[in-house]
């Protein structure tokens, strides 16, 4: 009886392999679906993140058990990238979370803040937008920082530290209301 560890002579996947990536699906493709959200049409978000499973799948032999989530992010900010260059533009369609309750709470306000709150982040630059998005909408930090971005956890740190200053500055210079 086979155990799962090894492929079938039929050519079917091993269940072990099988049920991996199952639960990696299942526990990830939200945040998956998300990120791409957050970064380009809403309507492309699926089809983004199925891609990165195919990866997933294809390298799964790559994919490190302890660290899943962080390697999903990293091949989905190069299949982002791959993609922005099969598109002219790539807006953003939604900002999350508009602030502090006195913005939610005003239409006018929101709106404003939101505006300001982009061009803030346009100003920072591409590096430090992404981990300040990391970051902030994904809920990445320390070592799963360092993953994706492939650097030292002391790296990551610098570096979103460096990034915060970076938007406190911009976000100063804008900020009007």
């Amino acid at each position: 009886m086979p155990d799962g560890t090894e492929s079938a002579a039929d050519g079917t996947e091993p269940r072990a392999e099988v049920a991996w990536f199952t639960e990696v699906v299942r526990a990830h493709s939200t945040a998956l679906v998300r990120y791409f959200a957050r970064r380009g049409p809403r309507q492309d978000a699926d089809d983004l993140a199925a891609e990165v499973f195919a990866t997933a799948w294809r390298r799964r032999d790559d994919v490190p058990r302890e660290a899943v989530l962080p390697w999903l992010y990293r091949t989905a900010g190069f299949t982002l990238a791959n993609h922005r260059r099969k598109q002219v533009d790539l807006p953003v369609d939604e900002v999350p979370e508009s602030g502090a309750v006195r913005v939610r709470e005003d239409p006018q306000l929101s709106a404003l803040f939101d505006a300001e709150l982009r061009g803030a982040l346009e100003s920072v630059g591409e590096r430090d937008r992404r981990i300040l998005l990391l970051h902030a909408w994904e809920g990445l930090d320390g070592e799963e920082l360092a993953a994706v971005l492939e650097i030292s956890r002391s790296g990551a740190d610098a570096a979103l530290s460096r990034a915060r200053k970076r938007l406190r500055e911009a976000w100063g210079e804008r900020l009007s209301f």
